[in-house]
């Protein structure tokens, strides 16, 4: 029997997020310009054809990745802006990140990639929406910081140098995650927020 359209979408999509996450990885550890197409091909496990079908050159690709970043900050941008708790937004967040190390090595690969990709002096726009957006994430936090520090439940401190130090401490985490393989071990989110959450707040 033909395949239906439904059928040809969700392989279209299967297809292409084995792209992604050959991609991440290669582009992660070897960097962009050392990584080929025939590379990203060979880890999607497809051929150099399917993948020019759905990519004519690696930079579309880059630049789609990029793109789920920018998306992926101004969501998180969003969530620090409502009118939820601030404590339970930072706990949230930060147990997702957790999770993903503990689920796979891709967010460790995709973060890496990220932070390597806003320190490029480039003028692209996808790379200067991902530095405005990197900017307004951090910005934003400082703001939540703030607020928590004014309901009691965040630690007293400068709210920049404590926002930096997080996601300096994620950043950290990050490079362990894949330079250390299946030794890394996991912290558990008391630890990653015991600098910020008062400790009355935790359970």
């Amino acid at each position: 029997m033909p395949r239906t359209e439904e059928q040809y979408e969700a392989m279209r999509i299967a297809t292409r997020n084995k792209i992604h996450s050959a991609a991440i990885k290669l582009f992660a550890k070897k960097g962009f310009s050392a990584t080929s197409v025939k590379d990203i091909a060979e880890g999607a496990g497809i051929s150099i054809g399917l993948m020019y079908r759905h990519y004519k050159k690696k930079e579309d690709l880059f630049n789609e990745l990029v793109t789920y970043a920018v998306e992926g900050l101004e969501r998180t941008v969003k969530r620090f802006q409502s009118d939820d708790s601030p404590v339970e937004l930072i706990k949230q967040f930060t147990l997702e990140i957790i999770n993903d190390f503990n689920k796979d090595d891709e967010y460790a690969h995709f973060h890496m990639l990220m932070n390597q990709t806003s320190a490029i002096e480039d003028h692209s726009p996808q790379i200067n929406h991902l530095k405005k957006q990197s900017e307004a994430m951090l910005y934003q936090t400082v703001r939540l910081i703030e607020k928590g520090q004014r309901l009691g439940q965040f630690k007293k401190g400068n709210p920049m140098e404590m926002a930096f130090f997080y996601f300096a401490s994620i950043q950290g985490l990050t490079m362990m995650k894949i330079t250390m393989n299946e030794k890394f071990i996991t912290p558990s989110l008391d630890i990653v927020t015991s600098f910020l959450i008062e400790d009355c707040i935790n359970p």
